[in-house]
């Protein structure tokens, strides 16, 4: 069952078979992360990572997942400061895997169980929350390449 869609304020990117979505206040890094991320993909560290949406992204719950697609108008379009909008290959829709906060206030450098969760149109998704003034890319990376320990 497919629910309504809503548009908000982030960045989404494809990395492997899930979108990273990438919230946070304005300037904090929302593009930036996402370059990143496909720069990653370009070197070899990350297997895959595409664009989905830049600034708005289309959020909808569907079959007990979160949905990100690119707004219509911005579809295929980036922000990148210094050089202004440009254009990228993208993804037309991806089932969101992570979200990642930027620019959080008193982010736990270790984080509880309860932090690190997210709750979007009622479905519960892994979370990073990156504090204010940190560079996110290790924290997405880690959270890709690696797995925690057996307890």
């Amino acid at each position: 069952m497919a629910g309504t869609a809503a548009t908000v304020h982030a960045s989404a990117v494809l990395v492997g078979a899930r979108a990273v979505l990438i919230r946070g206040p304005a300037g904090s890094g929302k593009s930036r992360l996402a370059l990143d991320l496909i720069q990653a993909a370009r070197s070899g560290t990350l297997t895959f990572a595409r664009l989905v949406a830049d600034d708005r992204v289309v959020l909808t719950p569907s079959h007990g997942r979160l949905l990100a697609r690119p707004s219509e108008a911005l579809a295929g379009l980036i922000e990148v400061r210094g050089l202004g909008i440009r254009r990228l290959d993208h993804e037309a829709v991806a089932a969101v895997g992570l979200v990642v906060d930027l620019a959080v206030l008193g982010a736990p450098r270790l984080p509880e169980a309860q932090d690190q969760k997210a709750e979007i149109s009622g479905i519960n998704l892994p979370r990073l929350a990156i504090a204010e003034g940190a560079v996110a890319l290790p924290s997405v990376l880690a959270f890709h390449l690696t797995k925690e320990p057996e307890s």
